[in-house]
């Protein structure tokens, strides 16, 4: 009896409290009751007659009361009683003994209940519950314990395309072929006796016009001894649901794959990407002209045509047919265009063909109109691409296999991927901008073109980080000295951007005003150290944090290196740079053995120059730590890949730097990378003569005869006359003001140097002589005469030193 319904209310969903009596006797026999009885019970007076008063309970009395019942004691309790047509009334009832004259017990039962009015029949409510399950709007079925078809309600059979009468009897794989994996689930709940859940891709039903995405509940039904005879499919459409998912999941598509680079050409087709293959079937993304070139954006001005960079597009179909402008070229938008205004108001827009805005911008273009028209576009979004308060660009979005318009919640998800698309193009455009600015300061602080000289030959190579990070300060240099000698110079600034490349530009200026006063090695690195601490002192950590340093990274490393061919002597110190390698004439590999000496910027250490004697042909090879290091590869690796890809140079050092950056250059290059290659040459004895002179006056004629007769061996006889000039000039001080020995030396190099040294230190200089001066007028005359001309400090003195440009 438990099993039965409880009334809740009656046909008009009413309650009412009833007063109700009964009298029974010891046998459970009814023998008197009141008229509220059949109101509560539904019970007429001579069908009360044949009825046992434990019939009318459709619960058993709680113990309590039974307990009193059979002390003979009065009792009160919440009962169920059981209406006629079999449902339950929940009341309170009171039970009195009452005497009888035969000495039999007797009992008042007495109480109010919630009664109702008579429910539905038996037939009635299963009248309901087919109308119910007909008229469901949810389709449902019902298969056999064979998984074959018996019935459904109208929803499903309009879902599968076909009325019950055909469908009866049939699987559901042999009412449509596409179910087996349905049909495999169906059989397995029977089997089980589990339900199962699953969801559904979108697909079309029958006589659909539009994709639906079903969840589906099957069931099994059971007896009431737990025995499957059946299953039951309830199908859910949850397409809503599904887009929903579908265009979250596309935004966190968005957030992970867009902006994986600082590239703005990337960053588009990201972006691009990320919408085909979310909801659009052609996508194209369109930069204004001034973003594409890395500049400020400009306004879009509304009172005329829209220049723009076609940067990137997408289509579902291969090729990209739908195109009519390829990407990488610039085309217009005509003035007062459905693009035009979207740009304008950066609001994104919904468009189907038929609005007159967009025919008249087809008819515009001819190509486009025919390209709409023949793959059938129906639909299109206009979304700007802004960021920071400025517009970037456009993007278009169309559908043509996509039966579906674009709806409101398309153009709200497109508006949030350009978003976040936007800020990355923009800081790409930002991070393109800056790196190209410091790479334009970089490159103009290099050597546009290595000079020809006599003491080396040589190559270089400058090859600053990949797009992913930001340009450094390396740089290099060669310097022409006096005496045929030349300066080699490598350096590498802490830190990235324009800040590490200004930096290095005012390092590189600084060796070669140092490297003019013809300074040691050792001595330019420490007055380069001094430097580095100034300008460390007087940026101070708030410019450097402004541009992105951090407290204590200002710094370089450098390697300086002299080479005089006349001696074939190198000396050379470095400030925490990388080693230099030296080739020998044999093709033997070998890192020299400098001392590293502390980097530029922390002051106080002292650097040690070496001096090693070259043999003609060799090659040194100085460069910087982006060669041989990369993550995940030890230094040591990168030194050895180094020092085997120099071996045996080929006779073109260009060939030989392309050759050493193929086998040793990181891929990709985390950092800037310079290598610079000097193959020595040795001036021998027939290119320069050498004579000791006497502190003696007349010595300055001996001294013009030989040097003319020397420049007349050489075939230089159109420089005889400024070399005399020259010779009898810088002699004639050295014995006035210089002190022995005096050595007078002529070079054929790149061009005919004359020195005269002597063992006085102090350095000459111009001075403007009076009138009536007898002197003071040597120095100016070899000024005006000579190429150029200077003077540096030896280890005895110093060298006066002037150079004439060869014939020719």
């Amino acid at each position: 009896m438990d099993d039965e319904p409880v009334a809740t209310g009656d046909a008009k969903g009413g309650a009412v409290s009833t007063d109700f009596r009964i009298v029974v006797d010891a046998h459970g026999g009814i023998v008197a009751w009141s008229a509220a009885v059949e109101g509560v019970l539904g019970y007429k007076a001579h069908e009360l007659l044949r009825v046992s008063a434990d019939n009318l309970f459709a619960a058993e009395l709680p113990a309590s009361a039974r307990g009193h019942m059979s002390a003979g004691l009065p009792w009160t309790s919440q009962v169920v009683l059981r209406h006629r047509d079999g449902y339950r009334v929940a009341g309170h009832l009171q039970g009195t003994p009452l005497a009888h004259p035969t000495g039999e017990s007797h009992w008042l039962l007495s109480g109010a209940a919630a009664t109702y009015s008579a429910g539905p029949s038996d037939a009635a409510a299963a009248r309901l519950w087919d109308m119910t399950l007909a008229q469901l709007p949810l389709p449902v079925a019902v298969y056999d314990s064979d998984a074959r078809f018996v019935t459904c309600n109208q929803a499903m059979s309009i879902a599968m395309g076909m009325p019950p009468e055909e469908m009866r009897g049939l699987t559901v794989s042999e009412i449509q072929a596409s179910h087996t994996e349905i049909d495999r689930l169906q059989r397995q709940v029977i089997s089980t006796g589990e339900a199962i859940y699953r969801e559904q891709e979108p697909s079309r039903a029958t006589g659909e016009v539009r994709d639906h995405a079903w969840s589906i509940f099957m069931s099994p039904l059971k007896d009431g001894a737990g025995t499957v005879q059946g299953m039951s499919a309830l199908v859910v459409d949850t397409t809503e649901q599904y887009w929903a998912r579908r265009r979250l999941a596309v935004l966190n598509d968005a957030g992970v794959r867009i902006g994986s680079t600082l590239d703005v050409s990337k960053t588009a087709e990201e972006l691009a990407e990320v919408a085909v293959g979310g909801f659009a079937d052609f996508v194209t993304v369109d930069l204004l002209e001034s973003v594409a070139q890395g500049d400020e954006p400009n306004p879009v001005s509304p009172a005329g045509p829209v220049v723009f960079h076609r940067a990137a597009q997408r289509s579902v179909l291969p090729g990209c047919p739908e195109s009519v402008v390829p990407p990488g070229t610039a085309d217009v938008y005509p003035l007062g265009s459905p693009p035009v205004r979207a740009l304008v108001t950066g609001l994104g827009t919904r468009h189907g063909m038929g609005d007159p805005a967009v025919r008249e911008w087809m008819a515009a273009s001819p190509a486009r109109a025919e390209s709409m028209r023949r793959h059938g576009v129906h639909s299109l979004m206009l979304v700007p691409l802004r960021a920071r308060g400025v517009t970037l660009g456009l993007v278009i979005l169309l559908r043509h296999r996509t039966d579906d318009a674009f709806g409101r919640d398309d153009l709200l998800l497109a508006e949030e991927i350009a978003a976040r698309a936007a800020v990355s193009i923009d800081n790409a455009r930002r991070y393109t901008r800056e790196r190209r600015t410091a790479l334009a300061l970089q490159r103009s602080l290099l050597p546009e073109r290595l000079p020809a000289l006599a003491a080396v030959d040589l190559a270089a190579r400058y090859l600053p980080a990949g797009s992913g990070s930001e340009v450094g300060g390396d740089w290099f240099d060669v310097i022409p000295l006096s005496g045929a000698r030349v300066a080699l110079v490598v350096g590498d600034v802490v830190g990235h951007g324009i800040h590490a490349s200004a930096t290095m530009g005012r390092l590189r200026t600084a060796v070669r005003t140092l490297a003019d006063v013809d300074l040691a090695p050792d001595e330019l690195l420490t007055q380069l150290d001094d430097l580095v601490l100034r300008l460390d002192r007087e940026e101070g950590p708030d410019v450097r944090q402004r541009v992105g340093e951090a407290t204590g990274e200002v710094g370089a490393t450098c390697l300086y290196a002299v080479y005089d061919p006349v001696t074939r002597r190198c000396q050379m110190a470095r400030a925490g740079h990388p080693p230099p390698a030296v080739v020998d004439p044999d093709g033997t590999a070998r890192f020299l053995d400098l001392p590293a000496g502390p980097p530029l910027g922390l002051g106080g250490l002292p650097f040690e120059a070496v001096d090693v004697e070259l043999a003609e042909g060799s090659v040194l090879a100085l460069y910087t730590d982006g060669l041989v290091e990369a993550a995940g590869r030890d230094i040591d690796v990168g030194l050895d890949l180094l020092r085997e890809g120099l071996r045996d140079p080929a006779d073109c050092l260009d060939d030989t730097c392309e050759h050493v950056m193929r086998q040793v250059k990181p891929a990709p290059a985390a950092d800037d990378i310079v290598l610079l290659l000097a193959r020595s040459h040795a001036l021998d004895a027939d290119r320069v003569r050498t004579w000791q002179l006497p502190s003696d006056p007349a010595g300055v004629a001996r001294a013009r005869r030989m040097a003319v007769e020397q420049v007349a061996a050489w075939g230089l006889d159109e420089l005889a006359f400024a070399t005399e000039l020259i010779v009898s000039e810088l002699v004639t001080n050295a014995i006035r003001y210089g002190h022995a020995p005096i050595q007078l030396r002529l070079i054929r190099a790149n061009a005919l140097i004359c020195e005269v040294s002597d063992a006085n230190s102090a350095a000459p200089h111009l001075r403007r002589a009076r009138i009536f001066d007898e002197g003071g007028r040597g120095l100016l005359l070899v000024a005006q005469v000579a190429e150029r001309w200077g003077s540096r400090q030896t280890a005895t003195g110093k060298a006066i030193w002037a150079e004439l440009p060869l014939p020719g």
